[in-house]
């Protein structure tokens, strides 16, 4: 009877202990799945966006790029590029010269062809870059179209601050800038202030826009939109404002609302130094005796090209011995300038000039010793130094957009103001 008890308690434990064991083995298996289903959970995909450039997907195509060579045409790229002739003269005949004009492919301007991504590799469009941003797209298929098209541009606004050592250009160098701002601002300054002139000490502050494609590549100047050159302690304020909005002209003025622009330039090109300026005695290097200089001399290299400093009609250009080639212009009743020593003139009698118009190129004719234009200059038929004039303003500001250039301006000047002028 004790047997029996005793075999009915061991049956009891070891069911017992099975069912522990199966239990924890399923508990196991559990913890297992578990870690399984988290190892076995699907990464997620990433979706690889389709490059898209000139309005077209890139991805569709075989991609070969280039550059127009000397003496290459389109037709000769074509040919290259397996299109036959009769292709290249339907196309020609397609596109009009306001997207294309096929006769005057430049050398070193980009180009990409696209291929069809198949055993034919058949050329499907060609694509010119003019510039940097804008483009033209020629489809070369069935169906012949062409378009113009832009790259996205980013416009940024800058801001900057420099001061002369030695010259704007330079210090426009020692600021890192581009030098078509120093070229900008000095076309901006070019009626108010002799850049010859400038100071060592001289300041000046910017704030301008610069493009960029695609947000990283410097596609060139947007514009200067506010300035100020600090010239002999003095500060020229300069903003950069619409005053037609039809045409959409715009023009500098300063905190006043006064334009920049004067109805003459103050000098007649782009010069290395006033070598002679105008008295009434001056020993003359080639004919070796004191006589009066009527006039001011600009050297500058041979070939450098001059400017009518104001709008008129020309009423000489000639030759006289003294003079050598030059050109005479009548600005108004009551100013005339004169321009001398050309080596080549660029107008004729009875043209209509404007201010800025090249009308001849620096040289030695006539009693010169070397390259530069003598600038003379009339008021009332008297010959006077144009320096010593009060010489008119270009026309100025309408009073009914006073106001809103005013409102215009202040944001800018506040942030003109909080630029620091740099210190030699």
């Amino acid at each position: 009877m004790q047997k029996n008890k005793l075999l009915k308690t061991a049956k009891y434990f070891f069911l017992f202990g099975t069912l522990l064991l199966f239990a924890a083995g399923c508990q196991n298996d559990k913890k297992t799945a578990s870690k399984k289903v988290k190892e076995e959970k699907p990464t997620k995909v990433i979706e690889k966006k389709p490059l898209i450039g000139y309005g077209l997907n890139l991805d569709d195509f075989s991609i070969e790029r280039d550059t127009v060579r000397s003496g290459e045409t389109f037709g000769s790229i074509m040919d290259e590029k397996g299109v036959s002739p009769a292709k290249v003269y339907q196309v020609t005949q397609h596109i009009s010269d306001s997207i294309i004009n096929f006769r005057r492919i430049n050398k070193g301007k980009p180009y990409i062809i696209l291929k069809n991504k198949d055993t034919t590799e058949t050329s499907r469009y060609f694509i010119y870059e003019k510039d940097r941003i804008n483009y033209a797209v020629i489809d070369l298929g069935d169906s012949i179209k062409g378009r113009l098209g832009k790259k996205p541009v980013t416009i940024k606004r800058k801001t900057t601050s420099g001061v002369i050592k030695t010259s704007l250009s330079q210090a426009i160098s020692d600021a890192e800038l581009n030098y078509i701002l120093a070229s900008r601002f000095s076309e901006i300054y070019q009626w108010s202030v002799d850049f010859f002139r400038l100071q060592k000490g001289d300041q000046f502050k910017l704030v301008y826009k610069e493009k960029f494609i695609n947000d990283t590549v410097y596609a060139g100047l947007q514009e200067v939109e506010a300035a100020i050159l600090k010239h002999k302690g003095r500060e020229f304020y300069a903003f950069n404002f619409e005053i037609d909005s039809l045409t959409g002209r715009k023009d500098y003025f300063d905190e006043k609302a006064k334009t920049l622009r004067s109805f003459f330039l103050k000098a007649p090109l782009e010069y290395s130094r006033i070598s002679s300026r105008y008295t009434r005695r001056r020993f003359h290097p080639v004919q070796k005796r004191w006589k009066a200089h009527k006039g001011t001399d600009y050297a500058a290299p041979t070939g450098t090209p001059i400017w009518s400093t104001a709008d008129g009609v020309v009423t000489i250009s000639g030759y006289t011995r003294g003079n050598g080639k030059y050109v005479k212009v009548r600005h108004t009743n009551k100013y005339t300038t004169q321009y001398l020593h050309m080596s080549r003139r660029a107008v004729k009698k009875g043209d209509y000039v404007k201010q800025g118009d090249i009308i001849g190129y620096v040289g030695s004719t006539g009693l010169a010793t070397g390259p530069h234009v003598c600038y003379r200059f009339w008021v009332d038929g008297r010959q006077v130094d144009p320096y010593k004039q009060d010489l008119p303003d270009a026309e100025p500001m309408k009073e009914k957009i006073k106001p809103s250039y005013y409102d215009f301006i202040e944001p800018l000047k506040t942030k003109l103001d909080k630029i620091k002028y740099i210190q030699i």
